[in-house]
């Protein structure tokens, strides 16, 4: 077929590209966005409860992320579709589950993600508007940021803006001065009573969102568009959740020594990163909490921009698929998209502009009111149901003829992704239970 061709021919005349650092840049951005506050909160939970014990668990979650955001990369480069692509071509139930999810999981979102980025802000400054108008300020820059800034520009703030996250969360696991004993004994697989959910969250949890699956669009949108990009995007994978891996021990320290021991209980979401702000004030003084501070508005500022430049791309794809559908072009004929993507199509297009207002704009109204119980039992249901998604529709993908045979899934990349999907069935699940029904 001709799109078969098409790709051929590309791999064929690409030189496979040395994997060097100069190329690192997708797997930052996908590292900041995936880390949000919430994810911090619930690794300091842990480390509250249970010492340096779950550390095993921090190393095998970043194993199991780097081998789903690989999986996804390797599917946009190998055949030169879109992820949306291939999974248009597992049947019309994709298409149907990701109108349903995109829609309601970005309507609450936004609010969620604005919410997170004010808290810092009105802890910083206590005498200046409150956290909804702060939360509606946070949303419009970040929308007036992605619309008028394609990838290359977002792909420096976002590096800017992991910087600070990392310097900040690892001066203060230093500062709580870690027992580094304990901390390496930590990685000998233990479960102690009561620690099952909390192991499986870290393994699964932190990093573990629809970002993953914006991750190959990512890889597009910085150039990378056939095979002869791979050991590049394998290494700038690996460098997202070694330092994904980086944050989640560091914060487990933080639990560890500031909170388990004086068994201090934290808020749970957001909120607890505030908590976290008064004890280090109490401890460490007032410029240690504010230089925390401002560690918690760039993880929860990336995450929000992330998302509306990420998952907006993948919207903006899905919209073009099913479109070109229309007018008759078979997705498994290869339509360029991944091209389409790097050449900044996507970005300039009416669906992507029109996904970043939906992500700003309605939520708003969900910061005035309180969240519909209806709407956050379809929101909890649909984003339990993602990460399971993501991880056994790769398995089909990467084990099919749709990807050709030089990159189709080895025995690792099976059990890797396999063993994924099924902790994210057991997280599903669980969630789901949790739902306030």
């Amino acid at each position: 077929m001709a799109g078969t061709t098409d790709t051929g021919m590309d791999e064929a005349v690409s030189r496979p590209r040395k994997s060097s650092w100069t190329y690192i840049g997708p797997g930052i951005v996908v590292a900041a966005t995936g880390v949000g506050a919430g994810d911090l909160v619930a690794t300091l939970i842990a480390g509250s409860k249970f010492g340096y014990t779950l550390m095993w668990a921090a190393v095998i979650g970043c194993v199991v992320k780097i081998s789903l955001a690989e999986a996804a990369g390797r599917w946009h480069l190998a055949t030169g579709r879109t992820l949306f692509e291939g999974w248009r071509s597992l049947g019309r139930w994709t298409t149907g589950y990701f109108a349903v999810y995109v829609l309601v999981w970005g309507f609450v979102y936004g609010a969620t993600a604005m919410s997170s980025s004010a808290l810092p802000i009105v802890a910083l400054f206590p005498d200046g508007p409150g956290l909804k108008t702060w939360a509606v300020i946070t949303g419009l820059i970040g929308l007036v940021f992605v619309w008028f800034n394609q990838y290359a520009v977002f792909e420096k703030v976002m590096t800017v803006l992991i910087g600070v996250m990392f310097v900040v969360v690892v001066y203060v696991a230093i500062r709580v001065a870690p027992d580094l004993g304990a901390a390496f004994a930590g990685l000998a697989p233990v479960l102690p009573d009561g620690s099952l959910l909390y192991t499986l969250g870290l393994i699964g949890g932190v990093g573990g969102t629809i970002t993953m699956a914006a991750y190959g669009y990512w890889v597009n949108a910085k150039g990378w568009t056939n095979s002869g990009w791979m050991k590049v995007m394998r290494l700038d994978n690996r460098v997202a959740y070694i330092t994904t891996g980086l944050f989640v021990v560091a914060m487990l320290i933080i639990g560890a020594e500031l909170l388990h021991s004086s068994h201090v209980a934290l808020t749970t979401g957001d909120r607890g990163l505030i908590d976290l702000g008064t004890i280090l004030e109490d401890r460490f003084g007032p410029a240690t909490a504010k230089l925390f501070l401002v560690g918690f508005f760039a993880t929860s500022f990336s995450s929000l921009i992330g998302v509306w430049h990420g998952v907006s791309l993948m919207f903006a794809d899905f919209v073009e698929q099913i479109r070109k559908e229309r007018v008759g072009l078979a997705v498994d004929e290869g339509t360029g998209a991944a091209k389409e993507v790097a050449a900044g199509e996507r970005e300039r297009s009416v669906p992507f502009r029109a996904y970043l207002l939906w992500l700003t704009f309605p939520p708003i109204s969900l910061l005035f009111l309180d969240q519909p119980f209806g709407l956050v039992v379809v929101y909890g249901v649909l984003g339990a149901f993602f990460m399971p998604f993501l991880a056994l529709t790769l398995v089909w993908l990467l084990n099919s003829s749709r990807t050709p045979a030089e990159w189709r899934n080895g025995i690792l990349s099976n059990v890797m992704l396999t063993a994924a999907g099924l902790l994210f069935v057991v997280l599903c699940v669980q969630q789901v239970r949790d739902i306030p029904w």
